[in-house]
């Protein structure tokens, strides 16, 4: 009798030890970051990469395989995350050069006693075309076409013009940069026997400083942070429910986006979190609470719709991650907010406009960059 009582108490005692062990692991995976549904995993496209081709690899790329359809498709589950690549099943146009502009340009004319090849332009090419934090651009008027075009070989040109950007979201050019850009072309200019016409440097200064203070004026970028309101989120499980919204991983670590429609365009939304967790060597041990979800204002042609994505975007996005809408004071975000911001955007986008600066047009983008 004794014994049967003993052999019972510690087949109880058995059975209590293991419910406290199972209450325990239940416990602390409630506790643990939400993680992807692999079951309901879905292949998805990625953010374009202008030049690849579907099946490049990029240095610290994440596992891939393909499903039945041919498409590239990510791995979902939390050990590795498709978080960079080309754009699957696809491969898009190279964007063209940008455009000499005199609306953000300073523009200097290359005189030349003959026409000149597109081989010898391209040959003696400065090898950065930059001047500090400012790019510069060099075009050739096509002596059979009658167009201005960046130099392609094969090509004669009758005339040659270069243009240094007078601003951008670093500032405004300044007399080390003009200073810099004046010596890099001239060793150009010289080596193809063309004669530069150089603006005084204090005019240039004074539009460039115009011009920075004006896109300081109308430079905007909308962001809302969602904040986890219990649990916090795996990497995976961000992932997987942005991907039901139209985002796709992007090429940064720590970044999604939704992708124009337009070839080479910039994202019309993005949606960050912490770059490091990205980086992780273990993604199942980075918990997530806070993501920023936005749009740049100035880079984003407003027939894309934006802020109404944007909108859609965070309350559909906060919904599926139990999340608050929040602004960067950290105070809740209401319909009557969303409302106030959409008017003022209706003012910005008008001002743009007034000065031949159409928010994603071609010289928005390269000034507000």
């Amino acid at each position: 009798m004794t014994s049967d009582l003993t052999l019972a108490l510690a087949v109880l005692g058995g059975a209590v030890l293991i419910g406290v062990v199972a209450h325990g692991a239940w416990q602390a995976r409630k506790a643990g970051p939400k993680k992807a549904d692999l079951a309901t995993a879905r292949a998805e496209p990625r953010e374009p990469v202008l030049g690849a081709t579907p099946h490049d690899t990029v240095p610290g790329e994440y596992p891939q395989h393909d499903d039945p359809n041919g498409r590239v498709a990510p791995h979902l589950d939390d050990a590795a995350l498709p978080l960079d690549s080309a754009v699957a099943g696809r491969s898009l146009p190279r964007r063209a050069a940008p455009r000499v502009d005199a609306l953000i340009d300073v523009i200097v004319p290359l005189t030349l006693d003959a026409p000149v090849t597109g081989d010898a332009v391209l040959s003696h090419l400065p090898g950065s075309r930059r001047a500090g934090s400012k790019p510069f651009f060099i075009e050739g008027l096509n002596a059979d076409s009658g167009e201005w075009e960046p130099p392609l070989p094969g090509q004669r040109y009758g005339e040659l013009q270069a243009g240094l950007q007078l601003a951008n979201r670093t500032g405004a050019l300044n007399e080390i940069e003009y200073s810099e850009f004046v010596q890099k072309l001239e060793v150009f200019a010289d080596a193809i026997g063309a004669m530069a016409d150089f603006p005084d440097m204090r005019e240039v200064a004074a539009r460039a400083r115009e011009l920075d203070a004006f896109a300081g004026e109308h430079d905007a970028q909308m962001a809302v942070q969602l904040r986890a309101r219990s649990a916090a989120w795996s990497i995976g499980y961000v992932v997987q429910q942005a991907l039901r919204h139209g985002f796709v991983p992007g090429v940064l670590p720590g970044r999604l986006v939704l992708p124009s429609a337009e070839d080479g365009a910039p994202p019309v939304l993005t949606l960050g979190f912490d770059s490091q967790a990205a980086l992780s060597d273990d993604p199942n041990t980075a918990a997530l609470r806070e993501l920023a979800l936005g749009f740049d204002v100035s880079q984003t042609d407003p027939s894309t719709v934006p802020f109404a994505a944007w909108h859609a975007s965070a309350l559909g996005l906060s919904q599926d991650l139990d999340a608050d809408i929040v602004d960067d004071r950290g105070q809740p975000l209401t319909a009557e907010g969303f409302a106030f911001i959409d008017s003022e955007l209706v003012q910005l986008y008008a001002a743009l406009q007034a000065r031949d600066l159409a928010a994603g047009s071609a010289a928005a983008r390269r000034l507000f960059s």
